[in-house]
């Protein structure tokens, strides 16, 4: 079984004064999908969320998927920590992913979330990182649209065939 991490990204959750309810919902349905899940939770900002991202993948994470921090608060600067470590941006992924948001609320179209892959290297068979906002009802969404594509993301980023 593949090791995927979630990382909930939320100020108030990782100060304790909100439960994260976003990233056991998502770890839920990653696990259903055969995935070995474990998630942790960072308070937001660029260092922070890619210090964790850069953890899961020394860890053997092959499927990275945040919550929170994608919209325009002062703070949300989780897209702009995942550019600054995967190798090639996916943008078909996540605007299939807003667009499935937007069918059930217009908020989704605020969503700056990306998603792209982080090649392979020696001793690393590279990963899948995507960001998704940060309620329980957008995680839902968007892991309907990411999971069916997963498997084959990194299948091919491994090098198999299309």
């Amino acid at each position: 079984m593949e090791l995927s991490r979630v990382i909930t990204v939320s100020d108030r959750s990782a100060a304790g004064l909100r439960p994260d309810l976003s990233g056991p919902a998502l770890a839920e349905l990653i696990r259903a999908a055969g995935y070995d899940v474990e998630i942790r939770l960072v308070a937001d900002g660029s260092e922070s969320v890619r210090e964790a991202l850069r953890a899961a993948l020394d860890e053997g994470a092959r499927l990275i998927v945040t919550t929170g921090g994608t919209g325009v608060g002062p703070r949300d600067r989780t897209p702009e920590a995942t550019a600054a470590v995967i190798d090639r941006e996916l943008p078909g992924l996540a605007e299939a992913i807003r667009a499935e948001g937007r069918r059930h609320s217009p908020h989704a179209a605020l969503s700056r979330g990306v998603a792209g892959v982080v090649d392979p290297s020696p001793g690393s068979p590279g990963a899948l990182i995507v960001n998704l906002p940060g309620s329980p009802a957008a995680v839902r969404d968007g892991a309907e649209v990411l999971l069916p594509v997963a498997r084959h993301a990194l299948a091919q980023l491994s090098g198999a065939d299309h």
